[in-house]
């Protein structure tokens, strides 16, 4: 007999070999009492699909799509039922499962014919969809050679999971199947299609959105947030893939085994100057205008967004235009720690707006831009005091001010400052590639690899240190950033297409530190499973002013 412990309650019980974890939470079930249905688990802090069977001793810990690996299931099993849906309706067509949108998941779809997708067409996908659900189609899982998961494929004419699996360099491979459809995803599915009880589809744009439960209450759909110009970005990313010919992580997999890693790099490189040039001739272009020239560029983006690199190689780009950019921190405009407001927990919320005093730095803003000189605070981070040391600021007749920071398009910071004075940018990592057509890369975890190395470079933090801090740290982008990213007159991708395989080569030992018995091993797991996907890359042709630098170390920028 083994002995699982049920982490919900802490309570130990024996059960048989290879029992699977949907009989364990059964026998758990009436003193878990979960507020919503459970969708899978962790074992051994390892998320696993509810048919898992158990045949050692383990740590059991039954989640909702309130958590984040449980919400990643129900997504990814919805994501399967979409795509049968699609191969039943309309045989041969194509789904692309790109990226998050409005609060759900745009999917581009392209029928065999070519014909533009209707609003008919959506009905009659969503009629499906709803058909697999109430007829409680299971989910079955197949464990195979890689050899022989790509011949599958291979068969079917899925031409990126062959890529990925090639060149995954895995020896067994899972597939799943769904009625008679065959599709791959990298991490574990609700065992029965009926568990899927809350989802949306809509036609948006040329495609589809695919919308899913609320994260703090799965049993009604996430809010809808209209999101054009994310949507634009999103598809300026595309056009750049279809220019460096990469789609998913198979090619640029077989890219770097064809000896191309360099050339990326360097295009990729090239791509974002150009943009970043781009947005500084604009703004050079306003400064100069007749009737309320800009004074003032305002720059946000969540965490390790690399906002500190992109203000210095845009205050480059404004250099070369006659333009003389001066930095302004609201960091130095921080309340005395004393005054920070506080979390429920008691810790400082440092997040939060309040903890600068915006009123005294948007005066002073007004002040500058009306030729005074100013006295300008320093923020001493030892002290915990804003401090007064003489330092003055005087705007001459061609100079713009940066302001960067988390609040920096936060009405309140300059609700007195005409918007047609301002040029606001929004800057994030965008995750410019996929595993392939249906397993798409959440940005966070694009930025969540960067900030684990860049504080583990500078001796911040532990890996799992960051882990524990990001649920955190998300909940305020949610708060405080991601509200006014569609304010923005230009947003900016900063990631780029051969960055995983860099970062691999920095992320594989650091989160290899965190030890298994600790909550923020799933999350270390998770992050080392997809990006073993990648062939790694040395970061030595990364240049000395790529945004990479500023988290991988080794950047020419003094910070």
């Amino acid at each position: 007999m083994l002995q699982i412990r049920c982490k919900n309650n802490n309570v130990t019980k024996s059960f048989a070999e290879g029992t699977s974890l949907l009989d364990v939470y059964q026998e758990f079930a009436d003193d878990i009492r979960l507020p919503y249905p459970v969708v899978s688990a962790k074992v051994n802090n390892r998320s696993q699909g509810l048919k898992f069977r158990l045949y050692q001793n383990r740590d059991v810990e039954f989640m909702d799509a309130r958590e984040g690996s449980g919400h990643r299931v129900y997504v990814r099993s919805l994501c399967f039922v979409l795509y049968k849906a699609t191969q039943d309706v309309f045989p041969g067509s194509k789904l692309f499962i790109e990226h998050s949108l409005c609060r759900g998941y745009y999917c581009n779809f392209k029928k065999r014919t070519g014909d533009v997708l209707t609003d008919d067409d959506v009905d009659k996908i969503r009629a499906r969809m709803q058909e697999i659900i109430d007829m409680d189609m299971p989910f079955r899982r197949t464990e195979a050679t890689t050899e022989e998961a790509v011949r599958v494929f291979a068969e079917r004419g899925f031409a990126d999971k062959v890529k990925l699996l090639e060149t995954s360099g895995q020896v067994y491979s899972d597939y799943y199947t769904l009625g008679d459809t065959v599709d791959y995803y990298y991490g574990p599915l609700v065992p029965s299609a009926g568990y899927l009880r809350v989802w949306g589809l809509v036609r948006y744009e040329q495609g589809l959105l695919l919308r899913v439960p609320d994260w703090n209450n799965p049993n009604q759909l996430a809010e809808w947030v209209e999101q054009p110009k994310t949507f634009e970005l999103f598809a300026e990313k595309t056009h750049w893939d279809i220019i460096m010919r990469l789609s998913n992580a198979g090619d640029v997999n077989k890219a770097i085994q064809r000896g191309h890693a360099s050339e990326l790099i360097q295009v990729s490189e090239a791509l974002q100057e150009k943009k970043i040039v781009q947005i500084a001739e604009e703004i050079d272009r306003r400064f100069h205008r007749k009737k309320n020239p800009v004074r003032i560029i305002l720059i946000t983006g969540p965490s390790s967004s690399g906002k500190t690199t992109f203000c210095k190689r845009l205050s480059v780009q404004l250099l070369a235009c006659g333009l003389r950019p001066v930095s302004f921190s609201t960091d130095d405009y921080f309340v005395n720690r004393v005054d920070t407001p506080k979390l429920p927990n008691g810790d400082y919320d440092f997040d939060n707006i309040e903890t600068v005093e915006y009123t005294l730095l948007e005066d002073h803003l007004l002040r500058l831009m009306q030729g005074e000189r100013v006295e300008i605070p320093e923020y001493n981070f030892v002290t915990g005091k804003r401090e007064w040391n003489g330092k003055k600021l005087k705007l001459s007749g061609d100079t713009v001010l940066i302001v960067e920071g988390i609040h920096a398009l936060n009405p309140l910071l300059t609700k007195k400052i005409d918007d047609s004075l301002k040029y606001k940018i929004y800057i994030s990592a965008l995750t410019s590639i996929s595993l392939d057509d249906h397993n798409w890369i959440p940005t966070r975890d694009n930025r969540l690899l960067r900030r684990i190395i860049r504080d583990y470079n500078k001796g911040a933090y532990t890996a799992k240190e960051t882990i524990s801090q990001w649920k955190n740290v998300c909940k305020a982008e949610d708060q405080w950033i991601f509200p006014y990213q569609e304010t923005a007159d230009v947003m900016f991708n900063s990631a780029l297409n051969i960055e995983f395989a860099v970062l691999r080569t920095h992320a594989e030992l650091i989160l290899s530190s965190v030890p298994k018995n600790c909550p923020e091993y799933a999350e270390a797991f998770r992050l080392l499973k997809f990006i073993h996907f990648f062939l790694p890359v040395s970061d030595k042709e990364i240049p000395p002013t790529s945004i990479m630098r500023e988290f991988v170390g080794g950047s020419s920028f003094k910070y």
